[in-house]
């Protein structure tokens, strides 16, 4: 029982590190190339890493953060709890496109873009920026949106 168990998690790793989605959105090459660089750099922050994980991505997406100018922030406040619909962001009111790539097809394809928001984002709401697992679950979960 333990064997298969073990089996049934290596299969879920791999499908998860390749890039296979079961909702039917994948990486274009560029951004496997991105979450595999972030793989790397998470190994190094914490030896134990065995892999990026959706749900603490959603936990990630969900958390509120005190802000001296909004009070309190989570990427849900521009975003919405909803990836597949459109957002607004708090400080300009500028209307944001879906977050969802099977909503937005544009999302999740350029890493330069991703890179960007990433650091702004986090900045934005925790005030630092985030590590390589936050990012790399986040953008699980988002993927998986």
């Amino acid at each position: 029982m333990i064997t298969l168990l073990k089996a049934i998690l290596v299969v879920l790793v791999f499908v998860i590190t390749q890039g296979i989605s079961f909702a039917g959105f994948q990486f274009n090459e560029e951004m496997k190339a991105f979450m595999q660089g972030l793989e790397q750099q998470a190994k190094k922050e914490e030896p134990s890493f065995k892999g990026f994980n959706a749900e603490k991505g959603k936990e990630i997406f969900f958390r509120e953060n005190k802000s001296e100018k909004h009070g309190k922030i989570s990427c849900v406040s521009c975003h919405t709890s909803d990836l597949k619909q459109k957002g607004k962001n708090v400080s300009t009111g500028k209307v944001i496109e879906p977050l969802s790539p099977s909503a937005n097809s544009s999302r999740l394809t350029n890493v330069k873009d991703v890179e960007k928001w990433l650091k702004r984002n986090f900045n934005q709401v925790y005030g630092r920026e985030g590590t390589a697992i936050e990012k790399g679950d986040v953008l699980l979960f988002i993927k998986s949106n």
